[in-house]
């Protein structure tokens, strides 16, 4: 059988969770004996459309430069070499069944074709960009959570804040029509979808909400790639309270919150900071000036050495603003072991079970994380006593579950 993913970004380029799941679910189903390829977009300065192998892996990468926020809404309609090169792939490559992990700066043609050409596609529902341009469901206008679209008046509110320009409003008719439209050819596709996979119970009950068919949706948590051989644990030996960040550095994940409550904690305690301080500079500039000498920014880290600081850390912090679809970041700390302290919305509450193997807090509440942080360096023996374990599948078991998925819908 032959298996194609269509991804927005893809490793070496970009190291996030569902990139690093992509690349790994793809290597797990060529061990498996199938054919595997990916296509994904890349935003090398450069453009280009280059084939190549990766092990048993063929790679079909798509450069068109680096877009700016409007040019990734705008790649909806558009970007036409995509399309070309895109049929040129299913030509080559002749899939059974194609997996999208995401659409995100490419055009809804590419999708639109497999329907067109009879090729089954499933789609994984990794965040709200189906339905909200900016994925994450908060508003640009004033930080704060959204429901989804309102006539498209908010997402347009949306849209001129992020252009910056006051200016802008004058193009209210043409964003709403523009803004209704993206919705409905996702919606669509989502619709035409041979299946839609739910990372957590969350996601799935919050795309069932807006109308989307329930036979569709199917729960499956994805699996996470172990390191081979975990690094012994050499965790607090009372000195102080290690607490480890790691992920995106943006505003939605909540840094600044932690950054806020530490200032205020008494005592041993150190926060490291690991993530890429470059995608939003004036956020990390921002942060920077908020961190006291206990704060440490380690920048991006290799996935070896991801395992190595949760292995080390006394605990995982989870500060989101926002609802987490999945988190790879908490259940990769509970399977080396870590405890975590995590917002308690969208789905990482049926990953943390509150003084079990973390603790849920209340998201933006500096006083709520000072008080845990807090605690945590007062009596150590809170840690101690977690009891913290793998809550997710192993990336082996999440393949053989996603090749029944596949065998299912190839022989309807």
């Amino acid at each position: 059988m032959r298996v194609l993913y269509l991804a927005h970004q893809y490793p070496p380029e970009f190291i996030g969770g569902v990139e690093v799941y992509t690349q790994g679910v793809a290597q797990s189903l060529a061990q498996h004996g199938w054919k595997v390829a990916v296509f994904h977009r890349s935003y090398a300065p450069k453009s280009l459309c280059e084939v190549n192998q990766q092990g048993n892996l063929t790679i079909y990468r798509l450069a068109s430069g680096s877009p700016s926020p409007s040019g990734r809404f705008l790649a909806t309609w558009r970007l036409s070499a995509g399309l070309n090169f895109w049929r040129r792939a299913i030509d080559e490559f002749q899939p059974d069944i194609v997996h999208v992990q995401h659409l995100l700066g490419l055009p809804t043609s590419l999708a639109e074709y497999l329907h067109r050409v009879g090729i089954p596609y499933l789609v994984t529902l990794w965040d709200y960009w189906w339905i909200c341009a900016n994925a994450n469901l908060l508003t640009n206008y004033a930080h704060s959570a959204c429901s989804g679209p309102k006539a498209f008046l908010n997402c347009t509110h949306c849209a001129v804040t992020r252009l910056g320009k006051r200016s802008a409003w004058l193009l209210t008719p043409l964003l709403v029509s523009l803004l209704a439209d993206r919705n409905r050819r996702l919606r669509q596709l989502l619709n035409q979808a041979s299946a839609l996979l739910a990372p957590s119970e969350f996601v799935r009950h919050w795309y069932k909400q807006r109308g989307f068919p329930e036979h569709l949706l199917l729960t499956v948590k994805p699996g996470l790639l172990l390191p081979a051989k975990p690094d012994s644990a050499h965790r607090s030996s009372g000195d102080h309270l290690r607490v480890l960040y790691v992920g995106g550095i943006a505003a939605n994940k909540g840094v600044h919150i932690l950054i806020d409550a530490l200032r205020q904690v008494e005592g041993n305690i150190r926060l490291y900071i690991a993530g890429n301080l470059l995608t939003h500079s004036q956020y990390a500039s921002k942060l920077r000036q908020m961190a006291d000498q206990r704060v440490t920014f380690i920048g991006e880290l290799s996935r070896h050495d991801v395992w190595h600081a949760m292995t080390n850390a006394d605990v995982v912090a989870v500060p989101s603003l926002w609802d987490e679809t999945f988190c790879f970041v908490a259940h990769e700390a509970l399977a080396v072991g870590t405890p975590v302290l995590a917002s308690a919305m969208g789905a990482l509450p049926e990953a943390i079970q509150h003084s079990v193997n973390g603790f849920l807090l209340p998201p933006g509440d500096v006083g709520a994380w000072r008080k845990a942080l807090q605690d945590l360096v007062d009596h150590p023996s809170i840690l101690r006593a977690m009891r913290p374990e793998q809550r997710a599948p192993t990336l082996e078991e999440h393949a053989k579950q996603l090749i029944a998925i596949y065998n299912a819908i190839l022989k309807n």
